[in-house]
């Protein structure tokens, strides 16, 4: 289903992992470099290949340095140990990372299509429905978006992750897994959905579609958004300016992403024509927002998968300016 070059050009990091050497911004100093953490999809990864925010910093003498993740739990790692200064992640990896202790708050918002999340069995799997998963080994990165979507998924059918063999693997693990025939279903998110099925032997058993819905964050390392809010401030309303200039120009787009990720353009026009895309859609945190992860920790800590109760408006960035 997928050969190794298709799975090492198109999923990117196989590790999940990046180790990355501690620099923190002397305090009270002005900022010299901004450390950004990137996945292969989105605003920030069109930004990265515009170097819209190496010339929106300019003015300030802010270098950007981009280290790539292939999901959010060890992007978020790496923000609350002070390692990479901002980046973005699904709804899931705050919530460990705040149960961590991570040094990090909510900075910013965007919304995404829910059919940009699916969960994938073999073209000739037996599997009809999700109630068919029941007893299956199901794989999904835990502590991702995948983890919320599956035990969403499940619950419709009146199961729960523990009524499957839950599987943590990464993307790209995962792909080679579900290739080999050695998991029977796979939650993912775009571009690695999008890329999965379109390949012949993949079958989508179901979207996250009226399921979950698609809430992604930006977050900052605590210490910066104390000390360089004002910088914070400012990536936001670049990353709006971005995303609503691409969401303006799909065909354009479409291009430079692909370029940019190395995800071919077809499978690139899927993603950003899925349903409710649009990439322009970054804001500040809203009580919306708020509302809905604090639904999500509650949630997560009855089930006992967070270990500990969560307050999210305690890591809420409340834009204050640096002095």
């Amino acid at each position: 289903m997928f050969n190794r070059r298709q799975t090492l050009a198109l999923l990117g990091a196989a590790a999940g992992s990046v180790v990355l050497p501690f620099s923190a911004n002397s305090a009270g100093q002005p900022l010299k470099t901004l450390r950004i953490g990137w996945q292969k999809n989105g605003v920030l990864a069109l930004a990265k290949g515009k170097g819209a925010l190496e010339a929106r910093l300019k003015s300030r003498g802010v270098d950007v340095k981009w280290s790539e993740f292939s999901s959010g739990p060890p992007l978020l790692e790496a923000l609350g140990a002070g390692a990479i200064d901002f980046g973005p992640t699904g709804d899931v990896p705050p919530l460990f990372a705040q149960a961590a202790g991570g040094n990090l708050v909510y900075a910013g918002t965007y919304r995404g299509s829910p059919s940009g999340s699916g969960i994938l069995v073999a073209k000739d799997a037996p599997f009809k429905s999700i109630a068919d998963l029941k007893g299956k080994r199901v794989a999904f990165k835990r502590g991702s978006s995948a983890h919320n979507f599956t035990v969403k998924a499940l619950r419709t059918a009146g199961l729960t992750v523990n009524d499957v063999e839950a599987i943590d693997l990464s993307p790209s693990d995962a792909a080679a897994a579900f290739t080999a025939g050695k998991i029977d279903a796979w939650a993912i998110w775009d571009p690695y959905f999008a890329i999965a099925e379109k390949r012949p032997e993949a079958r989508v058993l179901t979207t996250a579609d009226g399921i979950v819905e698609s809430w992604s964050f930006f977050l900052s390392n605590g210490e910066f958004a104390t000390q360089h809010g004002d910088v914070l401030t400012e990536i936001i309303d670049e990353l709006a300016i971005v995303g609503r200039s691409a969401q303006d120009n799909l065909d354009e787009t479409v291009a430079t992403l692909s370029k940019i990720t190395g995800v071919p353009e077809d499978i690139q026009r899927i993603i950003l024509t899925r349903k409710d895309a649009d990439l322009g859609d970054v804001t500040t945190i809203s009580e919306e927002a708020i509302k809905y992860q604090q639904a999500l920790a509650d949630e997560f800590y009855n089930l006992k998968i967070v270990p500990k109760k969560l307050n999210v408006s305690e890591i809420v960035w409340k834009g204050q300016q640096a002095g």
